[in-house]
């Protein structure tokens, strides 16, 4: 086998506009500020909600692998501030994510995200040595809606986010 093509993604700062595709950008609000379109809109009833937080460990920023809960929405930020990468691709109806579509996201510390239904997603990654997340989603995502797609087996391909 021929060694794996590395596909290069610059993170881009992610803001409400350029992340629209794939769910929503949440950042601090005025206490008391009505439920509206700038809540985190949470589709959990397919099941009982998980709110957790994982300690990651320092990964590097390559990956084979994507994945996609059909399920849920899933929430997730850091804690103690700490900035962090993310690839997303947008929802779609078939077996595989859009390869022209992948795109890579600097998420800073003071604001979370929630994905939609369907957005595949790589990370989180981060230069800590660890970070803790937040993490919002089912109580059986990761056995019952993980759905995964393996660049490096599919297409010989393998993505670094810079």
């Amino acid at each position: 086998m021929a060694p794996a093509m590395l596909n290069r993604l610059t993170a881009q700062l992610i803001t409400p506009k350029n992340f629209q595709s794939y769910g929503q950008v949440i950042s601090a609000r005025s206490d008391g500020k009505a439920y509206d379109s700038t809540d985190a809109q949470l589709v959990l009833h397919n099941g009982i909600p998980r709110f957790y937080i994982m300690r990651l460990q320092q990964r590097g920023r390559k990956f084979r692998t994507i994945t996609r809960h059909l399920k849920c929405t899933q929430c997730l930020g850091s804690l103690a501030g700490k900035e962090w990468l993310l690839a997303v691709a947008p929802p779609c109806d078939t077996a595989q994510p859009d390869l022209d579509k992948v795109a890579a996201f600097r998420v800073p510390g003071d604001r979370f995200i929630k994905l939609e239904i369907g957005t595949w997603h790589a990370g989180p990654y981060f230069d800590h040595d660890f970070v803790d997340f937040y993490n919002l989603e089912l109580s059986d995502t990761n056995i019952n809606d993980h759905d995964t797609y393996n660049f490096l087996q599919q297409e010989n391909l393998e993505w670094e986010i810079v």
